[in-house]
């Protein structure tokens, strides 16, 4: 018994036609237990190899089918009930302290020193309508969500690629609900029926409004 072979210390010989411990299996040859298997160039991937999934498309990159211009991945447009909501909140938020300062300034009007009162509620109600009024728009440009529309869970974006529209473009938007209200309101309603549920100033600043979970 031959001890020198470091890969064979006990003297065995594999069997006949058999690669031994070390041995690389023959090319040509079914690779045997104990060799790892590679696939064949081009093959599919078998089981216990990492299969690579192409990433989903995102949203802007393709157009979904029975949807033409609608871009892929783009979530549920938001209903015309959901957009009343968040602009019916929008509004209390902006104007409601405002009358309520106003109303508790006239508790006071009567006098002069009463009315000087009454005028200082009065300043501070509208000061507050201002900034809340920018601030909203802010939050809407930067973010796509008023605090109404946070609360009803939609969300304001281009249509093209998904972004938020920035604070310049949200105050453009908001100009152009003028065509809304100056074709007899008919703008207001036509997400209605409307098949990408926009509003004539969402058409003309090619905006949309989606749902960002799954309130309404």
């Amino acid at each position: 018994m031959s001890f020198g072979d470091p890969n064979n210390p006990y003297g065995q010989q594999p069997p006949q036609g058999q690669p031994g411990y070390g041995q690389q299996a023959p090319q040509g040859v079914p690779p045997q237990y104990g060799y790892p298997q590679q696939p064949a160039p081009g093959a599919a991937p078998q089981y216990g190899y990492p299969q690579q999934t192409p990433p989903p498309a995102q949203y802007g990159a393709y157009p979904p089918p029975g949807m033409p211009g609608m871009p892929a991945g783009m979530p549920p447009l938001a209903h015309w009930g959901l957009r009343v909501g968040a602009y019916l909140l929008d509004m209390l938020i902006i104007v409601a302290p405002m009358y309520a300062l106003i109303g508790l300034g006239a508790a006071f009007a009567g006098d002069e020193t009463g009315d000087s009162v009454a005028g200082v509620f009065g300043l501070i109600g509208m000061l507050y309508t201002f900034g809340m009024a920018i601030f909203q728009l802010y939050k809407e440009g930067t973010t796509g969500q008023s605090i109404g529309k946070k609360v009803v869970g939609i969300s304001l974006h281009r249509e093209a690629d998904g972004a938020t529209l920035g604070f310049g473009m949200a105050f453009v938007r908001k100009l152009a609900h003028a065509l809304d209200s100056l074709s007899c309101y008919l703008g207001w309603l036509w997400p209605l029926w409307d098949a990408k549920k926009q509003t004539f100033a969402d058409k003309v600043c090619s905006t949309v409004v989606v749902k960002v979970n799954s309130n309404g």
